[in-house]
């Protein structure tokens, strides 16, 4: 097997130690090895390609990293017509909480998460996936557009 070296911080190395104690794995590089298949087999889903899909991904990151915001942006500005809405909230005094709503295809949702991940100072990115074509006809009406939002913390106004 090959030996890689990768960089990460400290807490994370620490995570890992951790994670792998307690799930019985004999070591770091299994939980590495393991989590990279999971990553790159999240959007192998034969039964989703060339299939209309909506998504749903969440990004929560320190508001006081305003390049991950500004990144955000530009993203949502590159894959116009990838995304359906977009929504900006603050969680508590120190977080921000950027949605996206996605309608393509699969190569181009994972391309836009993938993206996302790959956004340096992102604390979590979450995201579903859902076929929108198993509805039937006139099942499910979604009409084109774009909603930009801006919250307060307390509830969030959209603009249509």
């Amino acid at each position: 097997m090959t030996v890689v070296s990768v960089s990460m911080p400290e807490e994370l190395l620490e995570r890992i130690d951790g994670f792998a104690d307690e799930h019985g794995y004999t070591g770091r590089s299994e939980v590495v090895r393991e989590a990279s298949r999971n990553l790159l087999g999240e959007f192998e889903d034969a039964t989703l390609e060339d299939r209309e899909l909506m998504a749903v991904v969440t990004v929560l990151f320190d508001y006081e990293t305003t390049s991950v915001e500004e990144r955000m942006m530009r993203l949502r500005h590159e894959h116009e017509g990838l995304v359906a809405s977009n929504f900006h909230n603050h969680v508590g005094s120190r977080y921000c909480m950027e949605l996206f709503v996605l309608e393509g295809r699969l190569e181009d949702i994972s391309a836009f998460v993938g993206k996302i991940r790959a956004t340096k100072d992102t604390l979590t990115v979450d995201y579903s996936v859902t076929p929108v074509d198993e509805f039937g006809d006139g099942a499910v009406a979604v009409e084109g557009g774009h909603a930009h939002g801006h919250g307060d913390g307390e509830h969030g106004h959209v603009e249509e």
